[in-house]
């Protein structure tokens, strides 16, 4: 099963990117000669997977590893440590370092920071008085392919650390890595930003262009149009949400981690040994991109009326003549087998979570409490889930979203949920419950929530949705349609102006800029609701929307996107960019401390 996405129907050229990149490690490599040991940290190692296949590595004289406090062990006496620019991996490596001088090992040394050295994770050298034993580079890796729609910054903490550490060095990241984009595509014209971290992104972008600029006069038409920055502080009700795509569900229960996830042998059929197997989930699966957006309810369906259409297929194999031709025809279907039967596995495993009272309640739980109703019983649900001891995550998310469409708890129940947070789960949690505080996520209310005139305004409870043959990206929570994508709907349909006022009651200030001098390209208004000719670039391609999402974005708002730019009305392509790719459960994680 390959692990690597296939890019090759990607809007743009996302192949590119990824070559760039594998050839960029491959150099650092030939540099150190003669036989080597790559060190990578495991959280990299991932990210790697979707660039570089190992085998390649090897045929480079690498011996691969994981960086751990653990001495490593290999003969190789070059040693070349590939890590995020992270201080506690520093400390790991000066432990690595420390034990082969105690034991009289003479090594090279090589440590390439990704995407690029800091002075923090040098100083931890220094201290260590190792500074002097290393040769010091980067691999400049800002942007990693996920799929053909779907570019990562690998930036899992950037949120956390904007809102509660005041550590904004991701949105330069997120800058460099689209003017990166630039210039392998030219300038982007069309800028709209809400929210302050974006806001922030498109004003560095600005300065890069001044300091470092892509020569606009070398590309006859900039290759994406736009480009729409959105704050996940903007939004935190959709990720707080159950997503119940099919992908989105996957990720809710089982974790995707980088295009994959891992999970017991036996829930695919396979022996029972105990052994974790790795299931790539991307576009190279036929079968997962025809259901990987559908509400999970049909995607049940399908499959069903897939293996029911086969066995009726094997059915006449074996009892009527058949041509040659339909003999081939059947061959083609039976190539399809291990997909399926795959799928169906999976959707078995996640019917028996789905069918659980625990998430069933949990559902209407999401959807009482966005719809503004009986708060009573919302109270009352939280507090029976703290009792029985459920999971603090699940407490949290219900607790924090109930905070964001409320502009915080009532100081009663404030006061009261605090205390028995920490009466229950431990007064280690405290740190978390400061955390989520600073960041505004969970607070006592102090004004009047705007939340009812936002929903009413941008529709975002429809009734009836038909999750089968939708036509609203509501399908995806079973009638709530994504804020964060009703926005980008305005941002393409009509820019900001029309919303203004609904933009006012959210996160953050907006922006509406046009740069670079591209006087012939669509403007940003033309891309919907006029003829389709007018978003289309003069190769007759459509007019390409790049939006990315400061903060983390989720399956099913990824789904929603996909959908919209499936309608017929709508005149575009979409590539999603995001800091990370997040559930409710991992973004709140990140906020997620124990004291001592």
């Amino acid at each position: 099963m390959a692990q690597i996405p296939n890019l090759d129907n990607a809007p743009v050229n996302l192949t590119s990117i990824r070559e760039h990149s594998q050839k960029e490690l491959i150099n650092i490599l030939k540099n150190v000669r003669g036989k080597k040991c790559l060190v990578i940290d495991p959280k990299l190692g991932d990210s790697l997977s979707l660039i570089i296949q190992s085998s390649i590595l090897k045929e480079q004289g690498v011996e691969l590893r994981h960086l751990s406090a653990d001495p490593i062990q290999s003969d190789c006496t070059k040693i070349v440590f590939l890590v995020r620019s992270q201080p506690d991996l520093m400390r790991f490596i000066c432990s690595n370092v420390h034990d082969d001088v105690s034991k009289g090992l003479q090594r090279e040394y090589h440590v390439y920071f990704v995407p690029r050295r800091t002075v923090v994770c040098e100083k931890v050298l220094e201290d260590e008085k190792l500074h002097h034993l290393f040769t010091i580079g980067e691999y400049p890796l800002y942007l990693l392919p996920m799929d053909e729609d779907v570019l990562s910054f690998e930036l899992d903490l950037s949120f956390k650390e904007c809102l509660v550490d005041g550590d904004a060095s991701s949105l330069w990241h997120i800058a460099k890595a689209i003017h990166k984009l630039e210039f392998s595509f030219g300038v982007i014209p069309n800028v709209r930003a809400k929210g302050k971290a974006s806001v922030r992104i498109a004003d560095i972008l600005n300065r890069m262009q001044a300091e470092e600029p892509v020569n606009s006069s070398d590309m006859v038409m900039p290759e994406i149009n736009t480009v729409i920055l959105l704050d996940r502080e903007v939004d935190m009700v959709t990720p707080l949400c159950s997503q119940l795509t099919y992908e989105g569900l996957l990720d809710e229960f089982l974790h995707i981690n980088n295009g994959s996830v891992e999970i017991d042998g036996s829930i695919l059929g396979l022996p029972q040994d105990g052994k974790k197997t790795k299931v790539p989930l991307n576009s190279s699966d036929k079968l997962f991109k025809e259901i990987r957006d559908l509400n999970f309810e049909v995607v049940v369906q399908i499959l069903r009326q897939k293996a029911t259409s086969m066995k009726q297929d094997y059915t006449d194999m074996t009892t009527t003549t058949q041509s040659v031709s339909e003999l081939k025809d059947f061959v083609k279907k039976l190539n399809s087998l291990p997909e399926m039967t795959r799928h169906i596995n999976l959707a078995q495993h996640l019917s028996t979570f789905t069918s659980k009272p625990t998430f069933l309640g949990q559902l209407d739980m999401e959807h009482t409490i966005i719809e503004a109703q009986s708060y009573d019983i919302c109270f009352e649900y939280i507090e029976e889930l703290i009792h029985k001891q459920e999971p603090l995550i699940t407490v949290l998310r219900l607790l924090v979203l109930f905070s964001i469409t409320n502009s915080g708890l009532p100081k009663k129940h404030f006061d009261y949920f605090r205390r028995e947070l920490l009466h229950s789960y431990g007064f280690e949690h405290l740190a978390t419950l400061n955390n989520l505080e600073k960041a505004g996520l969970f607070k006592k209310q102090e004004s009047r929530s705007n939340w009812l005139t936002i929903k009413r305004t941008l529709e975002l409870v429809v009734e009836d949705t038909d999750t089968a043959n939708p036509n609203d990206i509501a399908y995806v929570f079973s009638g709530y349609a994504p804020l964060s994508i009703r926005l980008v709907q305005h941002a393409i349909r009509s820019g900001w102006r029309p919303v203004e006022e609904i933009l006012k009651l959210l996160p953050g200030p907006h922006l509406e800029t046009r740069r670079g001098g591209f006087s012939n390209s669509p403007s940003f208004d033309t891309l919907s609701g006029i003829p389709t000719s007018m978003a289309k670039v003069p190769d007759g391609r459509r007019a390409l929307v790049l939006v990315v999402f400061v903060g983390g974005v989720t399956f099913a708002e990824i789904s929603a996107l996909r959908f919209l730019s499936a309608q017929e009305s709508m005149a575009y392509d979409l590539v999603i960019a995001s800091t990370k790719i997040v559930n409710g459960q991992t973004l709140l994680e990140t906020f997620m401390e124990k004291l001592g």
